[in-house]
């Protein structure tokens, strides 16, 4: 009689490997077998995903706020001043609470309170879309912000005032370029027998989330060169008008004694030797202002253009006389006549225009001189052959814009090398000549 045999028998023998009743081990029986193990993979797979899914949101539980929930955050020791407004009272974080932590500001409508008076502002973590020329008109009354760092003693250090003050539009971010101008033209010092001072000008960054310690770094960096001038408006393009009258208004008051004013950008390239031989040959106590001057600009309105401004900003066709902001020259008379007069002026978006405003103001005509090439140099049609960046191009100019950093690193090296050489033969490796033509035409009497 045959034996039966049981399922849990049959199960036995085909679980023991190298067992010899493998013919127990049949093909329904292995599939079942693979079958429950791809189901415990599975669901051991889908245990670990709900696990990590867990943990992830219960991150960004604590980062992202759901509505008008606050982002729930362990509360230090010191709790330090955060800014989340460009034109509120501004503060050093404490010692203890200077490590930058994330700070996620909720897109939520809030009002703040900033400089005495309300404002409402919609925070977007989005950068900045295209200007807001009806909010610019609607704030542009405000100007007068805090100096956050100040340098009161610049012009005291030599009896009588410097000669020659260099202030440079910088923003927080660039100190790569702030430091080649200590490093280059801009040292202070003695330069042809006259005093020569610095300072940087500069706004709070556009965007804090990129640089959480700017703050403790433009501290540092002032505590070290003593040349940073902050003030708590935001650093943009249509806030470089605050910027200017902010500066004029400083200079007024904190730099009364200084003979003369050079301002510019932070990447041109300034031939102070240059400059301050000029100079000696004018009276600060006459009115001064020199430049690249630029006559009947047209304002620009296409609206796709940086220099955009509509009719309803400036409905006359063409602007003042202005000089090209890459830098200029004036005097101390002119500077203190500029700071009243631009108290008097409505603000306008582009700062260079805003100053020839301020110059029509007080009657004043800047004077154009050829050493300032605030569109960079032109390499001269009558000798093509010619490289424009050559230190002998540079040698008679005062002003050069658009350099980069190791631009004007090389430039200045090679206009102060004692190899340096700009004789006519050196500069010049093909002499220039009329053609034959040209001057049989030339020699030729009129009839």
């Amino acid at each position: 009689m045959r034996q039966k045999i049981s399922r849990k028998s049959v199960s036995e023998w085909t679980l023991v490997p190298g067992s010899s009743n493998t013919a127990f081990n049949s093909p329904r029986n292995t599939a079942e077998t693979m079958r429950v193990r791809l189901k415990g993979d599975a669901i051991c797979t889908l245990f670990l995903l709900v696990a990590l899914c867990s943990l992830l949101y219960s991150q960004l539980e604590h980062l992202v706020p759901v509505g008008n929930k606050e982002p729930t955050q362990k509360k230090p020791s010191v709790t330090p001043k955060i800014l989340s407004d460009p034109r509120a009272p501004w503060t050093l974080m404490p010692a203890e609470a200077t490590v930058p932590r994330p700070q996620v500001t909720p897109i939520v409508r809030r009002t703040e309170v900033a400089n005495d008076r309300v404002q409402t502002t919609t925070p977007s973590p989005l950068t900045d879309s295209a200007f807001n020329f009806k909010r610019y008109l609607l704030d542009k009354d405000n100007r007068n912000f805090n100096l956050l760092i100040n340098q009161p003693k610049k012009c005291r250090k030599t009896p009588g005032g410097p000669f020659l003050l260099i202030a440079i539009k910088s923003v927080v971010e660039d100190f790569d370029r702030r430091e080649i101008v200590r490093k280059t033209w801009g040292r202070e010092g003695l330069v042809n027998g006259e005093q020569i001072q610095r300072v940087f000008l500069l706004g709070t960054p556009k965007n804090r989330t990129v640089l959480a310690t700017w703050e403790t770094l433009i501290h540092q960096e002032s505590q070290t060169y003593r040349d940073i001038l902050l003030w708590d408006f935001m650093d943009t393009f249509f806030n470089l008008t605050l910027k200017e009258i902010h500066f004029l208004n400083w200079a007024a008051e904190f730099c009364h004694n200084v003979k003369f004013i050079f301002k510019g950008d932070a990447d041109v390239f300034v031939n102070v030797e240059n400059i301050v031989d000029f100079l000696e040959r004018h009276d600060p106590t006459e009115d001064l202002f020199v430049g690249d001057i630029i006559y009947n600009a047209r304002p620009i309105r296409v609206r796709k253009s940086k220099y955009y401004i509509p009719e309803t900003m400036y409905g006359l066709s063409i602007y003042p006389a202005y000089a090209g902001g890459g830098g200029f020259l004036l005097s101390s008379r002119t500077m203190r006549k500029l700071s009243r007069a631009c108290r008097e002026v409505e603000l306008f978006p582009i700062d260079d225009v805003f100053l020839g405003m301020c110059l029509q103001r007080i009657n004043l005509k800047p004077i154009l001189h050829e050493g300032f090439k605030t569109f960079g140099i032109v390499k001269p049609s009558a000798a093509p052959h010619l490289q424009t960046f050559d230190p002998c191009f540079y040698k008679d100019l005062m002003v050069v814009h658009s350099l980069k950093v190791a631009e004007i690193w090389l430039m200045w090296n090679l206009l102060h090398s004692p190899h340096l050489s700009c004789t006519q033969k050196k500069q010049v490796k093909k002499p220039f000549q009329w053609k034959k033509k040209a001057q049989i035409t030339q020699a030729t009497p009129l009839r």
